[in-house]
């Protein structure tokens, strides 16, 4: 469990830094009605209530999830485990019901990161409305392994960065040795599938590991 612990640690910072950075790079352009040079964060600019409906609500999801799956936490403080539950099951549905419409509409990496955030986070809200109908039936072996699989592609998020920074690291590579290389725009919608896929199957072995998750 420990090694589990310190890699989902590293993964929420990662995504911490990263929205840190997207606040310092967006904000004064929101704010000054200005419009930043890359065509990426132009999106976050140009439609920010759509795309922080989407990003805070899921920061604050990844943040309290680690608390709610600790069996420690849900033992000593059972009933903020119960309404802190309720307020991130909100978020999380937010955040991941956005991300599907970011995904149809708004997607810098064109079909391929459509086709993941249609797939992913239509997954990610199944897995949470599937973990809600568990626990109010009382069922709470498959309400935390449902729990599980949707905080696993919720983390997800910080594997496609990773993705995202080794593309294009190879391309940098690439293009000093002068060879030829592949949009970065299409690197991210690889990057979506390969990171995200990554937690699903993670989060299915896992499971079937972990006896004490087993309905």
């Amino acid at each position: 469990m420990r090694p589990v612990g310190v890699l989902i640690a590293v993964l929420v910072t990662i995504i911490l830094v990263f929205f840190v950075r997207r606040l310092f790079s967006d904000v004064p352009h929101i704010v000054g009605g200005t419009v930043p040079d890359d065509d990426l964060a132009e999106m976050y600019v140009a439609h920010p209530w759509l795309a922080y409906g989407h990003i805070v609500p899921g920061v604050v999801y990844l943040l309290g999830a680690p608390f709610q799956l600790s069996q420690r936490f849900r033992s000593r403080h059972y009933t903020l485990h119960r309404r802190l539950g309720r307020a991130l099951l909100v978020c999380a549905l937010v955040s991941g019901a956005l991300s599907v419409v970011l995904g149809v509409v708004f997607a810098w990496g064109g079909s391929a990161e459509t086709s993941a955030s249609v797939v992913f986070g239509s997954w990610f809200v199944v897995c949470l409305v599937l973990a809600f109908r568990a626990i109010r039936g009382g069922q709470v072996a498959q309400h935390r392994r449902w729990m599980v699989r949707a905080f696993a592609v919720g983390l997800g998020v910080a594997t496609i960065r990773i993705w995202v920074g080794l593309f294009t690291g190879v391309e940098i590579g690439l293009l000093g040795m002068g060879d030829e290389t592949m949009p970065l725009r299409a690197t991210f919608g690889i990057a979506f599938w390969l990171g995200l896929s990554m937690h699903v199957a993670f989060a299915q072995w896992w499971l079937r590991r972990t006896p004490d998750l087993q309905g």
